[in-house]
């Protein structure tokens, strides 16, 4: 079995108004006191897993925000991933990274440790929006780490960004689209903004200082961007997603294929055969379990044959070509109108999915409305 590996640094210099994701404000100790137990979890997991099961064929390390850690720090996570797994030919490496906690040396670093796909968090270009997010950085130091990457060696860079920001116009989007492009980066992603609870932006709208962007502009944004980045060459690959030729991320693909990943650090979820884990989300225990021998796994779900395959099938339509029949039916035995010919026949007849070249995918229309399509093949 050939795997991906996920590692978790939950650590940033301030936490953004609109994040839920589990992180903690950077201190050099904690950040020490991390690394050590990464490490250890990693020894663990070396230990228990077979030889064939420690092959890799992505890593990713996000946040959090990997590159407020130091230089030194994140290289010695990426030669503990080297010590304790086997890197397969051709591994692809990405590591997540915010404008301005990178410099000229972090990066070579990175390069150097065998990080070949960085993907930066711009997430808009209007200095105005970024302050309302609560991110630290303002668009000229994104164009800078941009170049600063170019020049450390990367040639394959993501650009985050976010639409349907309170306050966001059309104009903006537009304008921002056209920095972005100027930037000719190989891969772009573009999730629509989703205020969650208990956020700073979400008390902020319930008490009526902010404004959420309005369904109507926010789909016109999205048909926006799919029909910008296609002009300019993109292929739109996966629901939020867009990438050059060749530059599709291939860690997220595992996920969007429903094959096995492992996740190692605070909260980091992973999915091995039939099993589905997740760590600790609590900074102490993950510590603690490590410091004593253990691994920090909270909780653990044994996954049914008609749970996985319900995955399989909405994870699947999450990509533009959609779910490939032929390898649905080869990996559980049966063909996919067996399963879920109802929803299928529902889905289709509302003009929302589509059955083209053996692959079950969203139409046009069913693309804006996939979270609705998903919940069908929710079985209970």
């Amino acid at each position: 079995m050939v795997i991906s590996l996920y590692i978790h640094v939950p650590f940033c210099i301030r936490k953004c108004r609109y994040c839920d994701f589990v992180s903690y404000t950077y201190d050099p100790e904690a950040a020490r006191r991390y690394r050590v137990a990464l490490l250890q979890e990693m020894a663990l997991y070396h230990e228990r897993l077979t030889q064939q099961e420690r092959r890799l064929k992505t890593i990713f390390i996000g946040g959090g925000t990997p590159t407020c850690l130091p230089e030194e720090d994140l290289a010695a996570i990426l030669e503990g991933c080297s010590r304790y797994f086997q890197w397969l030919s051709g591994v692809e490496v990405t590591v997540e990274a915010n404008p301005g906690t990178v410099d000229l040396s972090k990066l070579k670093t990175l390069r150097y440790a065998g990080v070949n796909r960085l993907s930066l968090g711009v997430q808009t270009c209007s200095d105005h929006l970024l302050s309302l997010l609560g991110r630290l950085h303002d668009f000229t130091q994104a164009v800078e780490a941009v170049q600063l990457a170019r020049r450390a060696g990367f040639d394959n860079l993501n650009l985050d960004l976010i639409f349907a920001i309170p306050g966001q116009t059309m104009a903006d989007w537009q304008h921002c689209l056209d920095k972005i492009l100027a930037l000719q980066p190989e891969h772009i992603s573009a999730y629509s903004l989703q205020i969650e609870e208990d956020t700073p932006l979400a008390r902020a709208v319930a008490e009526g200082r902010v404004f959420p962007c309005d369904e109507e502009t926010e789909l016109a944004m999205y048909r926006e961007v799919i029909n910008s980045l296609a002009a300019r060459g993109y292929e739109h690959y996966e629901i939020s997603n867009f990438a050059r030729p060749g530059y599709r991320c291939r860690h997220n693909l595992t996920y969007w294929h429903n094959e096995p990943y492992l996740g190692l650090g605070l909260a980091a979820h992973s999915c091995l055969g039939d099993e589905r884990f997740y760590n600790t989300g609590s900074l102490e225990e993950y510590e603690a379990l490590l410091l004593a021998g253990g691994l920090p796994v909270a909780g653990r779900e044994h996954l049914s044959r008609t749970t996985m395959m319900a995955e399989t099938v909405f994870l699947g339509l999450r990509l533009i070509e959609g779910l490939d029949l032929e390898k649905f039916a080869a990996r559980f035995g049966k063909n996919i109108e067996e399963v879920f010919g109802k929803q299928i026949k529902k889905l289709s007849s509302l003009g929302l999915v589509e059955i083209c070249s053996n692959h079950l995918r969203l139409t046009s229309r069913g693309l804006p409305l996939a979270n609705a399509v998903f919940r069908e093949f929710v079985l209970p």
